[in-house]
């Protein structure tokens, strides 16, 4: 049987709320790496386009395409990068909840419109289960160039 220990903040309350709401949630690293990469690949796009729904990280106009770069945590991946905080339990699972449910209102909003939308989680780019930039450039621009109409990227866990 394996006990969770629960781990005692070491910030009081003023800090950790500064920290958190320090906490990007546009160019982060992830998004800036695969911007970086698909406008090497000669790609061109606009960013955070407030006249789609959710404001799509990356929108390619011309392929009628928008791109997702999400955040294992605040969306609630179900992979090593996410795990249910264990303090203020409530509180956590209501604003993941609560994340989970606007992406696939967004996501559907945006299929309804005719969009293709491609959804590129963190761990795909970072941690133990990552791929490597090229390969999720190479899905990227593969789909781009079809005529699919999803594409989700995420790490490799097997």
């Amino acid at each position: 049987m394996v006990h969770s220990k629960k781990l005692v903040d070491v910030h009081d309350t003023a800090t950790r709320r500064r920290n958190m709401s320090a906490i990007k949630g546009k160019n982060t690293k992830p998004e800036l790496l695969i911007r970086k990469a698909l406008h090497a690949r000669g790609f061109r796009y606009r960013l955070h386009s407030s006249s789609l729904p959710g404001k799509p990280d990356i929108v390619f106009p011309k392929h009628h395409a928008a791109v997702f770069v999400n955040g294992c945590f605040w969306h609630g991946h179900s992979c090593p990068l996410f795990k249910w905080p264990s303090t203020r339990q409530e509180f956590w699972h209501s604003k993941i909840t609560g994340n989970k449910e606007r992406d696939a209102r967004v996501l559907d909003c945006l299929e309804e419109a005719n969009w293709r939308v491609a959804v590129v989680w963190e761990c795909a780019v970072k941690g133990r289960g990552r791929i490597s930039i090229g390969e999720v450039v190479d899905s990227l621009e593969e789909w781009l160039s079809s005529d699919a109409k999803n594409l989700h990227l995420e790490g490799n866990f097997l």
